[in-house]
């Protein structure tokens, strides 16, 4: 059993070998440029070209073309949500940056999350090349296993610091939960039917519940936070394209409650002060508490 816990990089370690350590450097690394690489190719240089028949057409297209065509009750902003990937692409170097930390346990908790990471990264290139060529059922499978890996990391790995916990687990779960309904919502395009609308202005609630979930029962503002700058996203793609609908008013309001929820948390534990309706219980398991 040992042995067999000790070849899974999954498993939950305490400390890393120096060779191990070697591995997830070059590995976080290399796989987090190509992701950066591939999704900035994909929203800024890759050339649109005329399509006759979108649903048959497979040639690489930008991913803002494909929002743009594909328009459905889950059409984000381009302009929020570049801005959101790009804040969690430099997010991620100070994570990168514990890797190469002169203190063991900055290391050992970074290696700790890394396979994930890892992981991570490629599952996100591979939805963003199936994405940006039409293959959204592919891309959809793709995200959903990316939201296991990183739900496990989550719930097994909630307890380091901001510099860690942001950028390898929260931004990306928070990303990838909202990227499920906006790849999936296009699966089923139907933009001129009412069941899909209904479904949309329903289904838009799950960000709220997600989000106040994790606020409330782990404390974690970071998640809150996330969510409601791509519930903005939303409600700003939503108004955007259809000023008249419930949707980007829905969107709006669960921006603004996750926010108010998120404020309710994050300034006690700035100020070091209790964190509203907390037990004690769950100190150990406030994942944002401590900074180092």
């Amino acid at each position: 059993m040992d042995r067999l816990r000790n070849a899974n990089p999954f498993s939950k370690r305490e400390t890393h070998s120096r060779e191990s350590i070697i591995t997830y450097k070059v590995l976080t690394i290399l796989t987090w440029l190509l992701s950066v690489a591939v999704t900035v190719y994909y929203v800024f240089f890759q050339p649109e070209t005329i399509v006759v028949d979108p649903k048959h057409h497979h040639e690489p297209q930008p991913i803002w073309y494909q929002n743009r065509t594909w328009q459905t009750g889950f059409t984000l902003n381009k302009i929020i949500t570049s801005l959101y990937w790009l804040g969690l692409f430099l997010f991620q170097i100070a994570y990168i940056g514990h890797l190469f930390s002169s203190n063991a346990d900055h290391v050992n908790a970074a290696c700790a999350v890394g396979s994930h990471f890892i992981v991570n990264n490629l599952l996100h290139v591979g939805w963003v090349l199936l994405f940006s060529r039409g293959h959204f059922v592919w891309s959809e499978v793709l995200l959903i296993l990316n939201f296991f890996n990183l739900s496990s990391l989550y719930f097994r790995h909630n307890t380091y610091p901001r510099a860690i916990h942001t950028p390898v687990v929260s931004g990306p779960l928070a990303w990838t939960f909202v990227a499920i309904y906006w790849n999936g919502a296009i699966i089923v395009h139907s933009p001129d039917s009412l069941v899909a609308r209904i479904f949309a202005n329903v289904f838009v609630w799950s960000f709220l519940a997600y989000g106040a979930f994790f606020i409330i029962i782990y404390k974690d503002y970071t998640m809150g936070f996330n969510l409601s700058v791509l519930s903005a996203a939303l409600g700003v793609g939503q108004f955007l394209h259809h000023a008249i609908a419930f949707q980007w008013i829905f969107a709006f309001t669960i921006m603004a409650v996750l926010f108010i929820l998120t404020l309710i948390i994050a300034v006690p534990a700035w100020t070091g002060r209790d964190i509203p309706f907390a037990r004690s219980a769950d100190a150990e398991r406030a994942p944002l508490l401590a900074d180092d």
